[in-house]
């Protein structure tokens, strides 16, 4: 029964976090390591990566219209340009899906700790406030998806990349890579939910094959437990920040990484010196 609560309250967390460029991937270490729920090193691992798949489901559903091009709703025209979004994503996707292959079992070593999540968190979150300072006086010059062109889809997809370092937030690498190639705040976080798509089943696939989907009967309702309400947060979420951007910027999300990411500085010292 304990165990129950703690994967609802990760995945409240997944879902709040995975489309506020604050790191979902960050957080969900984070409060794992304060809840300790009691399944294994190995699942919870793969858990905090495929509990993703609720999530990018809330975009699915939200989005399915724009999302879909077979719909007998569009005109030919519409039909063609979603085919021609969908082939920006793949191309976004490349450097990511490049890196995630070959390196993930390196990336989770290495950077899977509090202290590289916090450098990520604070690093990103004063790329934010820098970028929307520069960009205060400055109107976007891309207002649409449709008008991203090759190599601004790999700049967004090198950002991206970067975000396989677990504090980066995949949202908030892409929308600062987006905005600093002067992309609109609202295009910048729509194209990021689309982005996302195939990225979290690639990542969620990879991290399911080295499981080995040896899953006992209470593991397997754990996981459909947190993708569930993953999925119930995120369709909230989105619409906030949908929302939120078309008044505000980013800069608030930036001062929250950085006072998180130094919490998180202070907590670890403190935590080596007691030990």
């Amino acid at each position: 029964m304990l165990d129950i609560l703690k994967v609802i309250i990760l995945g409240i967390v997944e879902g709040i976090t995975e489309w506020l460029p604050v790191s979902s991937t960050g957080h969900l270490i984070l409060v794992g390591d304060l809840l300790k729920p009691s399944m294994s090193d190995a699942f919870m691992e793969m858990f905090n990566v495929v509990i993703q798949l609720g999530a990018i489901m809330a975009v699915v559903v939200i989005y399915f219209h724009k999302l879909n091009p077979f719909s007998p709703k569009k005109t030919e025209k519409q039909k063609l340009l979603t085919w021609q979004m969908w082939i920006k994503v793949l191309i976004a996707s490349v450097p990511a899906g490049i890196v995630g292959v070959l390196f993930d079992d390196i990336l989770d070593k290495l950077f899977y700790k509090s202290v590289p999540i916090a450098v990520m968190l604070i690093v990103y979150g004063v790329l934010f406030i820098v970028v929307e300072n520069r960009n205060k006086h400055t109107r976007p010059s891309v207002t649409k998806i449709s008008e991203l062109s090759i190599q601004m889809l790999l700049i967004i997809g090198v950002f991206q990349m970067l975000a396989l370092i677990p504090g980066t937030s995949r949202s908030g690498a892409t929308i600062v890579g987006a905005l600093l190639i002067g992309v609109s705040r609202e295009v910048a976080a729509e194209f990021t939910f689309f982005l996302a798509i195939p990225a979290m089943f690639g990542a969620s696939f990879l991290k399911l094959i080295k499981f080995g989907f040896h899953f006992t009967g209470a593991e397997f309702g754990l996981l459909i437990l947190g993708c569930v309400v993953s999925f119930s947060l995120s369709v909230i979420a989105i619409k906030f920040l949908m929302g939120y951007i078309k008044k505000h910027d980013f800069k608030v999300f930036g001062y929250y990484r950085i006072v998180l990411g130094g919490l998180i500085l202070v907590t670890s010292l403190i935590t080596k010196v007691i030990a």
